[in-house]
């Protein structure tokens, strides 16, 4: 499994950018002037373009979660039909008529589902997956329009606990991770910490059982902690654990 990394939080280049495994190639582009959303759509190109070059299952560490959209646009580009095991202790189902506070990094798993402006997945060439094949996992933190249009779509819902074989979607797996999806007593520091959130070691056994089907086509690591200095040992054993996981 090759490791990519790619240190950014949306637009915003992240230095450091301390992943905590080796990284096989860091994925960086000259981003224009202009709107975020013109900027990451250069940015996802340049990760679809690597993602979808890869012979075997990648894992994409990135400091937020829409850059799962150029990892989405890869796999779908190397003939991979993915569905989609989003961990994340918000639901990213926002749009922009939706959104209170105007975060980008609240959108990203309604685009990849084709709901809100799609104009960032139509620069990418990517195809909503189909809503039926998405698994979002252990988002207690909701608002209520967000909650709206989940309850308006197909989407399914469990608990981190509850993840197996029986409950996840047919065919090829896309598997993503916000950290946040992990109690914070056990990664501090997060961005957007939600409490009452599933042990690490629980969130890891996850991981492992969703990689053991063999269905995975790659995982997306949100590393969503705040990076004003060199990752904390903690942080770094984290991606460790879940690059393990994700390797089987």
């Amino acid at each position: 499994m090759a490791t990519l990394a790619v240190p950014y939080h949306l637009d915003e280049h992240l230095d450091p950018f301390t992943v905590g495994v080796p990284v096989d190639h860091e994925i960086t582009a000259p981003l224009p002037p202009g709107d975020p959303w013109s900027r990451m759509a250069v940015l996802y190109e340049a990760v679809a373009s690597v993602v979808s070059r890869q012979e075997s299952p990648a894992l994409v560490v990135s400091g937020d979660c829409t850059t799962s959209l150029g990892v989405l646009a890869g796999l779908r580009r190397s003939g991979h039909d993915v569905g989609v095991v989003w961990l994340d202790a918000h639901a990213d189902f926002h749009t922009e008529a939706t959104t209170t506070s105007g975060y980008l990094g609240g959108m990203p798993l309604a685009l990849a589902a084709g709901i809100g402006t799609l104009t960032l997945p139509a620069a990418l060439g990517l195809n909503p997956v189909s809503q039926s094949r998405i698994v979002l996992v252990d988002a207690r933190d909701t608002d209520p329009a967000e909650q709206s249009l989940l309850e308006q779509s197909s989407v399914a819902r469990t608990r981190v606990q509850d993840l197996d074989d029986s409950n996840l979607p047919s065919g090829e797996i896309y598997l993503h991770l916000d950290l946040d999806v992990c109690d914070p007593s056990d990664v501090p520091d997060l961005l957007f910490p939600v409490p009452g959130g599933p042990a690490l070691a629980d969130v890891t056994a996850a991981v492992e059982r969703t990689v053991a089907t063999g269905r995975v086509a790659a995982v997306g690591v949100a590393a969503t902690w705040h990076h004003r200095h060199p990752g904390s040992p903690v942080h770094r054993d984290v991606v460790r654990r879940m690059a393990q996981a994700a390797a089987g």
